[in-house]
Parts: structure tokens; sequence; C-alpha cells
């Protein structure tokens, strides 16, 4: 998420002999599926996602960065890696050393097209991993507002979002380097970039490269029932941005028994067309 500082774009190195396994991979019962949460907060976790994996077969592995630190095999062969939020600058790798070690991953990760889904710091942090830049919003996005959807999101899984009020929880967006710097970087079945939605304060909400990497700087996963953590969890941050707590609580349980319904199709549409269901 972060706040209060620019951040360059950070330079691509080269990818490693390290191989991916093929990314086309389909869910059965006779294989088990990993999927791994990369955490940076407790309760900043799977949630609406996580029953959606179950259903289809993945066996759900977290791993708390910050803490233990990323290994090769948590990242570059596994079978999806969801990387969640957390309220950390995506580039401030001094100050965080694991942020480094994870972009580094990442890079690997994303330059072979393997399923990847990125969310808010998740989403910059794929960014920073494919060459482009994280910087400060014009202003802090926090609460429920409506999306917009671009022609390419309208044609995407997030096709029934547009003008949908979403939970927003950042200060920073991430800005995706050019067309041709990401084909350049990506293996050629990845596919290009497309913008799947904006804000009028932040013109890139989400991206997708081809059907398997995915961008979200918006919160589909979170379980409105369980506002009160991240309410508790970000009490600081909501002080210093002039947010009355009361304004989001009661804007979870106006918008979130709908949006709930609305993003489990959405992210149930996106791992389906992934791993061909």
């Amino acid at each position: 998420m972060g706040h209060g500082r620019r951040i360059r774009s950070r330079q691509v190195r080269p990818r490693s002999q390290r191989r991916l396994p093929a990314h086309r991979v389909r869910c059965d019962r006779f294989r088990p599926v990993e999927a791994v949460a990369l955490r940076h907060v407790a309760f900043e976790d799977l949630g609406l996602l996580e029953p959606l994996l179950e259903q289809r077969g993945f066996r759900i592995r977290y791993v708390d960065t910050p803490i233990h630190g990323v290994e090769d095999h948590d990242v570059i062969h596994s079978d999806l890696v969801v990387v969640l939020g957390g309220p950390v600058p995506a580039g401030a790798t001094t100050a965080y050393p694991f942020l480094e070690a994870e972009t580094d991953a990442l890079a690997v990760r994303v330059a072979d097209g393997a399923p990847t889904l990125g969310i808010c710091l998740g989403a910059q942090l794929m960014v920073r991993a494919l060459g482009g830049q994280v910087r400060p919003t014009r202003r802090p996005e926090i609460g429920y507002a409506p999306l917009q959807l671009t022609p390419a999101g309208q044609d995407s899984p997030l096709a029934g979002l547009n003008d949908r009020p979403v939970l927003h929880w950042h200060g920073d967006e991430f800005v995706l380097p050019s067309t041709g710097a990401v084909l350049n970087l990506l293996a050629r079945s990845a596919g290009t970039p497309a913008i799947l939605a904006r804000t009028p304060w932040c013109p890139q909400q989400a991206f997708a490269i081809g059907h398997t990497l995915l961008g979200l700087q918006f919160h589909l996963e979170t379980d409105w029932r369980r506002i009160e953590s991240w309410l508790v969890g970000h009490a600081h941050e909501l002080r210093r941005a002039g947010i009355d707590p009361r304004t989001i609580r009661s804007d979870a349980a106006r918008w979130g028994p709908s949006l709930e319904q609305a993003a489990r199709r959405c992210l149930g549409r996106w791992l389906d067309c992934v791993f061909g269901l």
C-alpha cells in the first residue's frame, strides 16, 4: 500500500536458469494443486478467495514473508501464487528487506507467465517485478467507492464490476511499463498487458497480462463480515487520513453482501479460465 515517498522504477534482472512448471495446470482429483498465499499482515488474508480455491481442489499454504522470508519453491514452483496486501511501500527494500527477495522471485515467475494474482501491495510488487513504477497517489483511496471498467475490463473476468463500489485501501499506485517492455520480458505465451479498471484518482486499478497474470489495486477478497479487523489493524492510518471508521463499517454492511457475490463470480471466472475448469 505505502505512503509518503516516490519509488523509482525497478531494473529487472535477466532471468535465471530456474524453470517453472507449465503454467496451464488442470485441477483434478488425481493431482493436488497448490496455491501459495504470500501474506504480509495476518488480517489481510485470502478471505473470500479461500473457499473458492478449496472448492476447486487447491491445497492452500500461507507464507508469512516478513517473518519467514521467501524461498524459491514458495514462489517459482507453485501452481498458483496469490500475493496479498500490506501497509508497507512496495519499494522500501532497505527498511523491509523481505520485499527485495519477494520481488526477485516474482520476477522469475511473471516472466514465464505462471498463474499469479496480486492484490494491492501484491499487484504493486508484480509491477515492480515487471520493471514498472510504484508511486504515491494524488490522495489516498480508503473505503468503498465505485470502479470504472475499461473496454478490456468489460471483456475480462472483472465484467460486472463497472460502477460497483469496491473496497479501496491504498496510498500508492502502480504504473505498468510500456507494452513493448513487457513483451520483451515475458515468455511469448504470456500475452499482452491490458488495463482493466480505473478510478478518478487512480488511472490503473487493475491489469491483466494474458489470462494468467492479474493485478488488482483494490480488494475483492475482503470478507465484509471481518472488516473490523481492518479498522483496528489500520487505525493509525485511518486517523491520519481523517477517515471515520464508522463510515467504512456502515458501507461494508451496505455494499458487502452484493459485492461478495460479484467477487465470487469474478475470482471464480479467473480461476476457471486459467486452470481450464
